[in-house]
């Protein structure tokens, strides 16, 4: 359930109206934007009376959620959701370009990447110094020396760093050296670093799981929301389909579409692991831009 403050409405009465509704049980998160504030309800309350807490001074209406994602919801925030990441804006009708190597390997590398991703226009710069490997025999990345050289590509740049947690227990860690949290497709449903990046307070990029839903994905930024971290960019980077002979995944268009109408958090296409072909990562990137994504 969703209450919508009246704009005239008075503090005191804004403060009486959460009391009543915590009195029953519910948890409130309260959401301001263009002046229109907004009470959203979450956890498992008592049953409340609509009419009777309609009729309280500073209630303008009283909106129903039937969907499991409350704070994603754009019921909750009618207005896309837009912040930025040092001067780099994310949402609305910027588009962010996040480039780099899929891992760190070493200074040179980084540098000269780095370099020619801003010379092409990026304005974010990513690069993984811990990599999840499907084989355990793979490189594993370089740890916090390669945080460390993101940072020095940053300073060398401008270029605001994303890149990979893949435990709570390393989200401290990494919030030291990275100004974008990402979490990857493999860890899309790990709650313990959900709930661990969604009280960090930094921006945070999830990738939309290898087989997980639209829903999937919105109540896995849930738990990030539920912790008071807004800053949340969704990521859809292709799903696996019984069709792999060609692409390395499938391209899921239809997503970008339906999470720009379901939820007002920015929604980011990446066209390389999409379809992990070089010569048509161009064509699913402006496939992505047409469908609605605020970046690539």
């Amino acid at each position: 359930m969703i209450i919508v403050i009246h704009p005239d409405a008075a503090p005191y009465e804004i403060d009486n109206i959460i009391a009543e509704v915590e009195t029953q049980g519910w948890q409130t998160h309260i959401s301001s934007d263009s002046g229109q504030t907004v009470i959203g309800l979450q956890g498992q309350g008592q049953p409340i009376d609509r009419f009777q807490l309609g009729q309280l001074p500073g209630v303008q209406s009283i909106i129903p959620v039937t969907r499991k994602f409350k704070l994603a919801s754009r019921n909750f925030r009618p207005e896309d959701t837009t912040f930025t990441v040092g001067n780099t804006p994310v949402g609305g009708n910027q588009l962010t370009v996040i480039a780099g190597p899929c891992s760190v390997e070493s200074r040179e590398q980084l540098l000269e990447t780095a370099h020619a991703v801003k010379a092409a226009g990026a304005t974010m710069l990513r690069g993984g110094a811990y990599k999840p490997r499907t084989s355990p025999y793979s490189f594993q990345g370089m740890g916090e020396k390669g945080l460390k050289l993101l940072a020095e590509a940053r300073e060398a740049t401008g270029l605001p760093v994303v890149t990979e947690v893949m435990s709570p227990a390393k989200v401290a860690l990494v919030a030291v050296y990275a100004d974008v949290l990402q979490i990857g497709a493999r860890n899309m449903q790990n709650y313990d670093l959900l709930n661990a990046v969604g009280k960090i307070h930094k921006p945070v990029l999830l990738k939309r799981g290898m087989s997980a839903t639209i829903e999937d994905l919105l109540m896995a930024a849930e738990y990030i929301l539920k912790h008071g971290n807004n800053r949340v960019m969704l990521c859809e980077r292709g799903i696996r389909t019984f069709d792999n002979k060609y692409a390395r995944n499938t391209f899921d268009v239809n997503a970008i579409a339906m999470l720009k109408e379901l939820s007002h958090l920015p929604v980011i296409a990446d066209p390389s692991h999409a379809i992990g072909v070089r010569r048509h990562v161009p064509a699913i990137a402006l496939a992505g831009i047409a469908a609605g994504a605020n970046g690539l």
